[in-house]
Parts: C-alpha cells; sequence; structure tokens
C-alpha cells in the first residue's frame, strides 16, 4: 500500500465577476493540459527530492519559500499528516527547544514520533476540563539530521490555567525554532468546557486565532485515530497479561466510549463521526479527587494514585467473606468480593463506641479519633474500588443495552494506574460474563485534544482515513457540551 503523502488537489479559482470564465479553443486547451501535465511532474520529482535531502524538506517546508497561493498559510495547520511509520517513543529525548522546562506540568504520556511528516504545522490543541487542561502540539528537532519530527502530549491542571497560558505564549515565541513555522501563523484548536470559560483569556494573552470545537466530536475523532493509525497505543488489561496490544481492525465500529473525567460519559459510536451519548455518572474522577482532599492528606491526583497502590482496601471495605466466612459460590461471588465499600468503618466505629461505654472512656471527640485510625492508603484504595466498580458495571449496562461488544476506557482518571485497569476489565468480563472486552489506551487523557489537533486536517489524510473531514451526526442533543466531561 502507498502511504505516501498524496498530492492536493489546485483549487478552482473564479474571477469575482458575474460572466462565467471563458472556453478555452481546442488548441488553448491542448496547451493547458501539457502545461499541467509538465507542472504535476515537476510536482512529483519536488516530492521525491524533499523525501531524499533533508536541507531541501526544511526549506520546502518552510513558509518564505512556499507560494502565496498555498492554503497551509491562508489557513495555517491544514497540512497532511504523514503517519507512516508512526511509534510512540520510549527512550528518546525530549525535543531540547521544547520550553517545558519552565513550568510545573505533568508529562504522563510518551511523544509520538512521526518520521516521514515533513510538512509546516502551525497549530496546537489544548482540551481544557475541570481538573486538567491537556495540550498537544508538534515538533520537530532543528539540529537533527532526521527528518520527521513529533507529537508532544502535556498537562496542567486547571486551577493553574494561566501556567498554561503562559507556557502557550513561550511556544509560539519558539515555534519558528521548534517547528519552522512563523509565529504569526500559530492556531489555538481549543474544546473541552474550559474552550468557551477561558476564550478571551487565551485570544488576549496569544492573540492568536483561537477555534472551538464540539467537545463530543474531538474524543470520536482522538479515540478513531489512535485505534486505526498508532501501533502498540490500544491494549487490554488482566493480572495474568497486564499490557497485550491489540492490532487494528479492519472494522472497529460500533463501540462504546466510556470516557473519565471530573464526571462520566458513555458514548455510542457506530461510525465516523457518527456518535449518541448514550449515558454517564457524575461519579467520575472529580468524586475521587474531591473526597480524598477530605480524607487524606494528598494534593494531587497522582498522590492519591500512590496512596492506592500502596494500600488494603479489605481493612476498610466489608467483604462477602466477612459476611458468610467464605464465599457465595451459588451465585458466584467469591469470599474476596466486596460486598459493601467502606461497610468496615461503621461496624468498627460502633464496636469502639461500645467499648467505650463499657470502660466509661467514651469521650465526645471519639468518632474522630476512630476515623483516625484507618490509614490513607486503605482510603485510598477503596474509594478507588467503589468508583471504578461503579463506573464498570454502568458502562457494561450500557453496552448490553445497545449490543456493543467494544468498550474503549478514556480520560486522565485512569492515568495507566494497574488497579484501576484491572478494575474496569474485571468488571466488564465478570458482569458480561467474558462476552465483552475492555480496551485502554496509552494515550487515554488525550483524546479531546487529538482530536481537535486533528480538525485542521484535510479529508481523508490518514493511512485508514481515520478523519474523512465530514461534518458529525451527533444523535444526542447534548454533545456539543458534556458537563460530566472534564
Amino acid at each position: 500500500m502507498n502511504l505516501a503523502q498524496p498530492s492536493r488537489p489546485s483549487p478552482a479559482v473564479i474571477p469575482a465577476c458575474s460572466s462565467p470564465p471563458p472556453v478555452a479553443s481546442p488548441s488553448t486547451a491542448s496547451l493547458r493540459t501539457r502545461l499541467l501535465a509538465a507542472a504535476d511532474q515537476a510536482k512529483r520529482k519536488l516530492q521525491q527530492l524533499t523525501t531524499m535531502s533533508p536541507s531541501l524538506s526544511h526549506d520546502a517546508a518552510h513558509p518564505a519559500n512556499r507560494s502565496h497561493d498555498d492554503p497551509t498559510i491562508r489557513h495555517p495547520g491544514n497540512v497532511y499528516i504523514n503517519v507512516q511509520g508512526a511509534f510512540i517513543v520510549d527512550d528518546e529525548p525530549r525535543t531540547p527547544e521544547s520550553p517545558e522546562s519552565d513550568y510545573e506540568h505533568e508529562h504522563g504520556s510518551k511523544d509520538i514520533r512521526l518520521p516521514n511528516h515533513t510538512a509546516v504545522v502551525s497549530h496546537i490543541a489544548v482540551d481544557i476540563g475541570g481538573s486538567l487542561a491537556k495540550l498537544v502540539y508538534f515538533s520537530r528537532d532543528p539540529t537533527s539530521k532526521e527528518l520527521g519530527g513529533r507529537l508532544n502530549f502535556l498537562k496542567f491542571e486547571t486551577a493553574r490555567i494561566d501556567e498554561c497560558i503562559d507556557f502557550l505564549r513561550k511556544l509560539k515565541l519558539k515555534y519558528e525554532i521548534i517547528n519552522g513555522s512563523r509565529p504569526s501563523d500559530l492556531c489555538v484548536m481549543a474544546t473541552g468546557g474550559g474552550a468557551f470559560k477561558y476564550y478571551d483569556e487565551i485570544k488576549g494573552a496569544l492573540e492568536v486565532e483561537v477555534v472551538r470545537e464540539d467537545e463530543m466530536e474531538c474524543l470520536i475523532i482522538g479515540l478513531d485515530f489512535f485505534i486505526t493509525e498508532i501501533p502498540h497505543e490500544v491494549f487490554t488489561y488482566s493480572q495474568e497479561e497486564p499490557m497485550r496490544f491489540i492490532a487494528a481492525r479492519p472494522n472497529i465500529y460500533p463501540y462504546l466510549l466510556v470516557n473519565i473525567g471530573s464526571g462520566v460519559s458513555m458514548v455510542k459510536v457506530s461510525g465516523p463521526r457518527q456518535y449518541e451519548r448514550v449515558g454517564g455518572t457524575s461519579l467520575g474522577g472529580g468524586t475521587l479527587w474531591g473526597l480524598l482532599s477530605l480524607l487524606t492528606g494528598a494534593r494531587t491526583f497522582e498522590d492519591m494514585l500512590s496512596l492506592a497502590e500502596r494500600g488494603d482496601n479489605t481493612a476498610v471495605d466489608m467483604l462477602v467473606g466477612d459476611i458468610y466466612g467464605s464465599g457465595y459460590g451459588k451465585i458466584g461471588l467469591k469470599s474476596t468480593t466486596i460486598a459493601s465499600s467502606f461497610g468496615k468503618v461503621y461496624k468498627m466505629k460502633r464496636q469502639a463506641e461500645q467499648e467505650a461505654e463499657d470502660t466509661g472512656n467514651l469521650k465526645e471527640d471519639s468518632s474522630q479519633e476512630h476515623g483516625r485510625s484507618f490509614k490513607s492508603e486503605d482510603i485510598s484504595k477503596s474509594l478507588l474500588y467503589a468508583v471504578s466498580n461503579n463506573i464498570g458495571q454502568i458502562a457494561y449496562l450500557h453496552a448490553e443495552k445497545h449490543n456493543l461488544e467494544h468498550i474503549y476506557f478514556g480520560g486522565s482518571f485512569i492515568g495507566g494506574h494497574p488497579q484501576t485497569m484491572h478494575t474496569l476489565s474485571y468488571a466488564i468480563k465478570f458482569w458480561s460474563k467474558g462476552e465483552k472486552q475492555a480496551y485502554f489506551l496509552r494515550h487515554e487523557g488525550y483524546l479531546g485534544s487529538v482530536g481537535a489537533f486533528l480538525k485542521r486536517q484535510p479529508r481523508n489524510w490518514g493511512r485508514r482515513n481515520s478523519v474523512d473531514g465530514r461534518p458529525a451526526t451527533a444523535a444526542s442533543s447534548s454533545s456539543a457540551e458534556d458537563p460530566t466531561k472534564r
């Protein structure tokens, strides 16, 4: 299959007048045909030279060397992304010209190398939710002899949105060095609730075009891109086989997307940009973050996940074995199955109060002292399980209702955390009796921002046409702005 960058047809230019263009005579038409053929041959030759020569590739890609009629100059960012040979970076150093080191941000996801993409990319994308702002931008190392560049992934806390905007400002100033484009060409593709909330602030600080994109549509475009275009991106998870990567299927539809941000959205996807939000829940990442902020000393979401990783939920949760003394095999419940999240807390509290009454040592603040007797690690794991189990069961019910076998989990709540993925995967497998499959992604938190990034692409740019440029078809009127996805 020829995966080379496709040639872009020249747009027909019609003079601004009421009369139609003149009809060419046979001799004129013949001459025009020969000229077009010669121009096409020269264009193909230039593309071959561009591929062979790094220096020529850079010069040809630079805006200063392009014709004023080039649509990538009139509409910065409208370029073909060459995904041939794309791979996720595991060990390579980051682009040295990137201004990231000046900021407090999270760089939890690996960059994606695009070794065969040489054209200028003059836009960046940001998905601003209630908790996190996720940023995607393209860069190339001007000191490297290798062609291509990479997609960079960063996230900031939305509470520190000023730092994110300041990062964008400095990125704009350095874009000519990083990406071979002029700062004046920069365009910001924004999605999420923050695209509206912080629109004036971003536009005023950067003085560039800010394009707001539909949140749900961006999620679907981003997920389709990862499923169809990036090797070693999608995987299944189990304790027996932690990461089993899944090759792209010829037909990925239909499927259910469960996007877990501050809240949870569940979206049935029937085809390219054909989707319907079928449900969701307000008990998502924001619930876990908020409650653990009150119950533990953790300050960041990563701290909370770290606590949960070291915790023992059996010190807090009531298990089937605590009730029956063993499993309940008749209905398929193991002794280790959680019967009641935080179920032991009240029981142990009542026991402690009873003992205090019997000994005459009951105090007014005894309940607070009792609460401090539970470890933050155990509380964190119990609550993580409670939220994850709830999401997993609701996801199964929607998949069952709509006859969907494939369930993709996205959103920053997952964060590559093994316990979260195991809980979600186990819930789907348990409730569906193995008939449905849960899938995860290495860039699960960047579906929206990648989708917004790709909205600047023209029709049929990918290897498998993962973005087709057609208007989205949303069966749900609530798709434009989802209050639960942050």
